[in-house]
């Protein structure tokens, strides 16, 4: 199986291509006074997680409730205004070094189209943040679910193949095993995990998978996906002039 064989490439937004678990923690130790200085990673993406469970909705809104939620268990500084700078934070999530150009050279040759599980207004902020690389998008609030969910899927490629694109023509791509990698494999995509915590113990700010799948590609960063496109490119195009 070649990379350059697809013709689409999917991706998932918060976390692969956007590194929500800085701004988590930075938003955090930033808005919630001197006790949130001195708290581990852990111990701020447990009620994190814990408060994204409670409050499930529009990640450009249920991000401030989601902030109440871990600011009362955990002691921190709360507040109206705290909650919303919180929320605002959380639209401002920076980009992973590497994905800005490595989603440049990708758009060269593949249709790219986010899959996100945040709403179109959060959506928005991101893709500008990563210079608007995406010839085509799905957010949750347009699906009606979020990942896991396979309907989430299934609007995507119902979507898509009204472009002309087929399943077999796809590559997902993504951090989450929980999210992404584990029901697109059970779906039948081929897939690419983007192992951004690699090295580091357990899952941060996403939740534990029940098991962690095996990938048809696996790469520790974005730049490496791309660069592995680039030397696919590059022996083809030396095969070719060998044969011309």
């Amino acid at each position: 199986m070649k990379l350059t064989n697809f013709k689409v490439m999917t991706f998932d937004v918060v976390g692969t291509l956007v590194d929500f678990e800085t701004g988590v923690l930075t938003a955090t130790r930033t808005l919630g006074g001197e006790r949130a200085k001195n708290l581990s990673d852990d111990e701020i993406f447990e009620p994190y997680l814990r408060g994204r469970d409670v409050y499930y909705g529009r990640s450009s809104s249920a991000m401030r409730d989601v902030y109440l939620y871990m600011a009362k268990g955990l002691h921190l500084d709360a507040g109206e205004r705290t909650a919303d700078s919180f929320q605002l934070a959380m639209l401002r999530h920076p980009a992973f070094q590497d994905s800005v150009d490595a989603l440049r050279r990708l758009r060269k040759n593949f249709r790219l189209v986010a899959m996100t599980n945040a709403d179109r207004t959060a959506f928005s902020a991101y893709s500008e943040t990563l210079g608007n690389p995406f010839h085509d998008s799905v957010t949750c609030d347009e699906t009606g679910c979020a990942k896991p969910d396979p309907n989430f899927f299934a609007f995507n490629k119902g979507r898509q193949s009204a472009f002309g694109y087929k399943q077999s023509e796809i590559l997902h791509v993504a951090q989450s095993q929980y999210h992404d990698i584990g029901i697109a494999k059970k779906l039948g995509y081929a897939t690419c995990w983007i192992e951004r915590r690699q090295g580091l113990k357990g899952f941060g700010g996403t939740p534990v998978p029940e098991k962690v799948e095996t990938p048809d590609f696996h790469f520790a960063t974005l730049a490496q996906l791309a660069d592995a496109v680039d030397a696919e490119l590059r022996a083809a195009s030396i095969r070719q002039a060998e044969h011309a």
